[in-house]
């Protein structure tokens, strides 16, 4: 079993109420529009971390992190983009995929609007932490946390931060 906090849109931010988050999970999940390597060193020096790159996302994040990342975690395949989209609507850039080979879990960022839900057709789950940032029009910052066991993703939390 692990423990996972999953969040996105970071845009540079990172402050002690994520910090001690982290410091609760097994393994950290970033959904892009990190801003700064600054916040992934940040992460990486706590738990392991898994990333994608975002669109704010310079050369140097682009360097370290892909586009889309997949892989197995406790028995759940997992597939982490950035601009995703949701069930129904996905985007263009991962809709084929996405039908040719679904994961159980596909997650995603970058609208700042946290969503949890099946994709009946595809049979999957789809998570958007939202935004823990403090940039863009979110009133509350948002994560997830949840744990993954034996091919099953239990446990799931939001957690909200005061936006200030």
């Amino acid at each position: 079993m692990k423990k996972i906090l999953l969040l996105s849109d970071t845009h540079s931010y990172i402050d002690d109420r994520i910090l001690a988050y982290a410091e609760k999970a097994d393994e950290i999940w970033h959904a892009g529009d990190i801003g700064s390597l600054e916040v992934t060193d940040a992460l990486k020096k706590i738990k392991p971390l898994r990333a994608v790159f975002g669109n704010i996302d310079d050369h140097e994040i682009r360097k370290e992190f892909p586009l889309n990342n997949r892989f197995i975690c406790e028995g759940v395949d997992v597939l982490i983009t950035h601009i995703g989209g949701y069930p129904g609507r996905y985007s263009p850039a991962i809709r084929e995929k996405l039908r040719a080979n679904p994961p159980k879990l596909f997650i995603c960022g970058h609208s700042h609007i946290l969503k949890v839900m099946p994709d009946r057709k595809l049979n999957l789950l789809h998570m958007n932490p939202g935004a823990i940032g403090i940039h863009g029009f979110h009133k509350v910052r948002t994560m997830l946390r949840f744990t993954v066991d034996n091919g099953n993703i239990e446990n799931l939390e939001v957690i909200e931060i005061e936006r200030k």
